[in-house]
């Protein structure tokens, strides 16, 4: 029974200084608080549009070849842009236009449209050509003085035998005797002529003298009634002291009876 409460009582010291002991230990502190939970942030503003890029919708010139001294038209149209200039000392410009050109050559014109999106350019060439050279004039037909004319177009009238009447052949050839006077005479205001009667050798230097100043003067009102001036014309008689031939035949003899046409000296 004494043990018993011996050990009893070794029990119970035992367990007071476990006690003891345990309790002169320094206490845990105890967990922190767990942190508030964070407020939903707010979502960040959408970034600001990019400005829009100059756009040129147009920018042409029409037509694009002409030739030297010839002019042209520069047209466009800009969008998007604050300033447009185009070079060749044009300068600045509305967005939206027309300009007459006239370059003396081959030219590269540039439109630039600057904004706040950008800059953009375009270009736009105009060919000049040398325009071609005049067509010259017609050579100049050489001119021919009017004796020239006179003795290479103009046709003797020829008379009957110890006739002075103007006959059927003769007449064709004074009418065209008549044109080319005209001609001559109004190319040559100071040009006259002289109309000379002719004879064959037959009959006497007097007589055919008077002979042949009849048949050129029927020659010369033949010619104004054509319509050629009278005061153009005058009228000589060589009888038969200019023969055209000598033989003494028909043929030689009809030759010299004529009216012929000469330059007045």
């Amino acid at each position: 029974m004494r043990l018993s409460m011996r050990t009893l009582s070794a029990g119970v010291f035992t367990a007071m200084l476990f006690l003891a002991a345990a309790g002169c230990k320094k206490k845990a502190p105890a967990p922190p608080a767990p942190p508030p939970p964070k407020a939903a942030e707010a979502p960040p503003p959408p970034p600001a549009p990019k400005p829009q890029a100059p756009t040129i919708a147009n920018f042409s010139v029409d037509p694009r070849n002409i030739q030297r001294g010839q002019s042209a038209t520069l047209s466009w149209s800009v969008s998007n842009a604050t300033d447009m200039s185009i070079d060749q000392n044009i300068g600045s410009v509305p967005a939206n236009g027309t300009r007459q050109v006239s370059p003396n050559n081959t030219t590269n014109y540039t439109l630039t449209a600057r904004g706040p999106g950008g800059t953009v350019t375009r270009t736009v060439t105009l060919e000049v050509t040398q325009p071609p050279p005049p067509v010259p004039p017609p050579p100049a037909k050489p001119k021919i003085s009017g004796a020239d004319m006179l003795s290479r177009e103009a046709k003797d009238a020829y008379f009957d035998y110890d006739k002075s009447d103007i006959r059927d052949d003769a007449r064709s050839a004074l009418t065209a005797d008549a044109d080319l006077l005209k001609r001559i005479f109004t190319a040559d205001p100071t040009f006259n002529v002289v109309i000379e009667g002719n004879c064959d050798e037959r009959g006497s230097a007097e007589y055919n003298l008077g002979l042949g100043d009849r048949r050129a003067t029927s020659a010369r009102d033949f010619l104004v009634q054509l319509g050629v001036p009278a005061d153009r014309l005058r009228t000589i008689s060589y009888g038969k002291d200019r023969p055209v031939c000598t033989e003494a035949n028909e043929d030689c003899y009809q030759r010299n009876r004529h009216a012929h046409l000469a330059p007045a000296q």
